[in-house]
């Protein structure tokens, strides 16, 4: 018996001395999916090819590899991602090849990067990103492309990014860079072009500059630079253009003593330079265009500077000129009456100042207008009423000002307008019939105004592409007459009054990609017409009156990836065609009358990234266990349902962000997410739930708000690796202590046995046969022989 017991034992301690924790995942996918995972918008052809379950990248949209299955290359440029980039990306340290221009990422480019030391070609032009320009990107040194201009990037160029001594092509303009040109310019010696302009650069132009004998363009406009350009600029004869326009040199020019064969533009407007143009600029024998003037009598151009102060009323007198251009200043005051005078104005910029006050009414006269911008400003009034009766427009912006009263009646009488910008105003009455007839509209954006009465009829419309009359108050139905716009992709009409059905006649629009109808009084059911329009990505019918089950037929929306149904009527259970839209990134059903269980089928959504949202409905049963396979999803919300069970399956969720699962029936501890900071609440009118002490980053064990301690063990699962091995160490102690003992036990206690039936055999020798004293010593000896036996069982016990 001590034998088998031992044995056991033995095997317990062998049991829990291996216990481990381990994850891994695919080589080359988790610095890609934790890229993603950061994204705020992924277009479906990204998001239904990144595939966590591919064993590799390398077929993923914009992903190159090399032979070894290295990633070398990411080309997502202009695919409309947004987000941020995150720290990840350092660790595709093989990367040859970055390109992640125009789109609409945001934050600061991150440290990390420095870590992709093979770089030849960075792009993230076009973007959003901000923060100080740090010298993380010094340690590419093998970086021979860097691009990173339109971006709102500040502070000083580091010295160490120009000693890279490969780059070939600098491109950050358009930016807030401040501070001088680095005196370390000239050691870039492969560099041919270099374009630093519209940032706040001050100081001087280094001497240099002389050194980058292969530049072929040189572009420094829009800075706050001073002083003369440097002789050196002389010296360059490989260079082609040179613009150092709109700034503060002085001083003569110094250009054309040496070979200046190859220059083919100088631009040197708007500084102070003196002495006149240079006679030796003959000796460039290619020169086709140089610009040294202040102010052209056919084009005045001053965008993107710091002016201040108010039109000139003298404008008026450049009767020739034919566009003015002022847009992105400081501008303040009003547009001036005199601007009527003149008369060949086809191009009017001055959007992005401070301007106010209202509009004159000579700008009526302008016959040649075509185009007028005046978006970001401070405009308020009355437009003028006879805009666009003595011209032919063709654009009209007068976004986010404080524009009051109707729409012009006229705006499109020439017949040509094709972009109407009037959104984000305080503008008032229905729309004009004359916008519903405007053949010519691309874009239609009145949003956010204060518009009435009902939808215009939309006659034949074959080239309108956006349509967003979003935030005003307009009533009626939806007019059928919407099927006219046939190459529509984007209609807004949400937060609005609009009440009837859906018009079936929405399916016609096949080229349809975004319909938000989303915050109106709409009733009835969805046409299955819809099912026409398999371009759709985003529908959003949200906080509406709809009702009836989905159509079957809206299986064919095989591009959406984004569903929004929330607050309004629709019955029956979670339709299994769901599983059909292989590219849904967000669903939204909460706050309906949906019923029945979650079927398994929710766990082949696989791609559902942003939210998943089932709330307030009448679902029952169990979570399907397939509700696991969402690795990437960031938000889910299942509470006020019947719904009962346990929450394990859950923790399988490590992409979470947001969880609510209050107000159901769900039984047993809460699930053990530590990446997540929840609270109670998230977890609140479940008797049945339980609370495990977690030493952070979980709920608290306070029993409180009706959720009890749980009585089992802390998971081990929540044990970090330190901790295993820990427990496995001092379980081996232990197990061998334990045997050492039991060996010992057993020893003693047959020791003990042998001694006491030796000295009873020895006293029974002695002692007649028929002897009394035999007997109550045969009897001692069995008593005491039992005694000993159990007293050794005890101890080993």
């Amino acid at each position: 018996m001590e034998l088998v017991f031992a044995r056991f034992l033995l095997l317990l301690c062998f049991s829990v001395s291996t216990l481990a924790v381990s994850s891994s995942s695919p080589a080359g996918l988790v610095p890609l999916l934790s890229l993603m995972a950061r994204w705020t918008n992924v277009p479906s052809a990204i998001s239904s090819s990144w595939n966590s379950s591919d064993p590799t990248p390398c077929k993923w949209v914009g992903v190159e590899c090399d032979s070894a299955g290295n990633v070398v290359s990411l080309n997502l440029s202009s695919y409309g991602l947004s987000g941020r980039v995150g720290p990840e990306v350092g660790r595709l340290t093989h990367l040859r090849v970055l390109d992640l221009s125009s789109n609409n990422f945001t934050g600061e480019i991150p440290q990390q990067l420095g870590n992709c030391t093979q770089l030849e070609y960075l792009d993230m032009s076009h973007n959003g990103f901000t923060g100080e320009f740090k010298d993380d990107l010094s340690r590419l040194r093998n970086l021979s492309y860097l691009s990173l201009f339109s971006n709102s990037l500040a502070g000083e160029i580091p010295e160490s990014l120009f000693r890279i001594p490969s780059l070939e092509h600098v491109y950050l303009h358009s930016n807030n860079l401040s501070g001088s040109i680095p005196k370390t310019v000239g050691d870039m010696r492969e560099v041919a072009y270099l374009d630093l302009h519209y940032n706040n650069l001050s100081g001087a132009i280094p001497d240099s500059i002389g050194n980058c004998s292969k530049l072929r363009q040189l572009i420094l406009t829009g800075n706050e630079l001073i002083g003369v350009l440097p002789p050196t600029l002389g010296a360059l004869e490989n260079l082609v253009y040179l613009d150092v326009s709109d700034n503060n040199f002085e001083g003569k020019i110094p250009l054309g003593s040496g070979r200046c064969e190859n220059l083919e533009t100088l631009v040197l407007s708007y500084n102070n330079f003196t002495g006149g143009l240079p006679p030796e600029l003959g000796n460039c024998s290619n020169l086709t265009t140089l610009a040294a003037a202040s102010l052209r009598d056919s084009f005045f151009y001053l965008s993107e500077n710091q002016l201040s102060g108010e039109l000139p009323p003298e404008l008026g007198k450049c009767k020739s000129l034919k566009s003015l251009q002022v847009c992105a200043n400081q501008l303040e005051g009003e547009i001036p009456r005199e601007i009527g005078d003149i008369s060949e104005l086809e191009d009017l910029q001055l959007f992005q100042n401070r301007l106010s006050g209202e509009l004159p009414l000579e700008i009526t006269e302008l016959q040649n207008l075509k185009s007028i911008s005046l978006f970001n400003n401070h405009f308020s009034g009355v437009i003028p009423q006879s805009l666009g009766m003595n011209s032919s427009l063709l654009l009209l912006d007068f976004t986010n000002n404080k524009f009051t009263g109707p729409i012009p009646p006229h705006l499109c009488w020439g017949k040509k307008l094709e972009v109407m910008n009037l959104g984000v105003n305080q503008l008032q009455g229905s729309i004009p019939s004359d916008v519903g007839s405007c053949s010519s509209l691309r874009r239609l954006i009145l949003k956010e105004n204060n518009f009435t009465g009902v939808l215009t009829e939309f006659s034949r419309m074959p080239d309108l592409l956006l349509m967003d009359i979003s935030k005003n108050s307009i009533s009626g139905s939806i007019p059928s007459s919407l099927a006219n716009c046939s190459n529509t992709t984007a209609i807004n009409l949400s937060m609005n009054k609009l009440t009837g059905f859906l018009p079936l006649e929405l399916g016609y629009l096949s080229n349809l990609g975004m319909l938000n109808l989303s915050h109106n009084n709409l009733q009835g059911s969805l046409p299955p017409e819809l099912s026409r329009c398999k371009r759709l990505e985003t529908f959003d019918v949200g906080f509406n009156q709809l009702n009836g089950s989905l159509p079957s037929s809206l299986r064919n929306w095989t591009s959406l990836s984004t569903l929004i149904l929330t607050r309004n009527r629709f019955d029956g259970g979670i339709p299994l065609f769901l599983t059909d839209l292989g590219k849904l990134l967000e669903l939204q059903m909460g706050g309906n009358l949906l019923g029945g269980e979650i079927p398994s089928s929710i766990g082949s959504l696989k791609s559902l990234t942003y939210a998943l949202d089932l709330s307030e409905n009448r679902f029952t049963g169990k979570l399907p266990s397939e509700i696991g396979n969402l690795i990437l999803l960031q938000r889910l919300d299942i509470s006020n349902n019947n719904l009962s069970g346990s929450l394990a399956v859950l923790e399988e969720l490590d992409s979470l962000i947001e969880l609510n699962v209050s107000y159901n029936h769900f039984t047993g501890p809460i699930p053990n997410l530590i990446h997540l900071n929840l609270t109670l609440s998230s977890f609140l009118g479940n008797s049945g739930l339980c609370v495990r002490c977690q030493p952070s980053g979980s709920v608290t064990c306070s029993g409180s708000d009706g959720l009890s301690p749980c009585d089992s063990p802390r998971d081990r699962k929540s044990l970090t690796r330190a901790a295993t091995i820990l427990i496995a160490l001092a379980s081996s102690v232990i197990c061998v202590a334990v045997i050492v003992g039991l060996v010992f036990l057993v020893a003693s206690c047959r020791r003990n046995l042998f001694i006491i039936d030796t000295f009873i055999r020895r006293m029974d020798e002695r002692i007649p046969n028929h002897s009394i004293i035999r007997h109550a010593l045969q009897l001692k000896r069995t008593l005491l022989q039992r005694n000993q036996k159990k007293n050794c069982e005890a101890k080993i016990c």
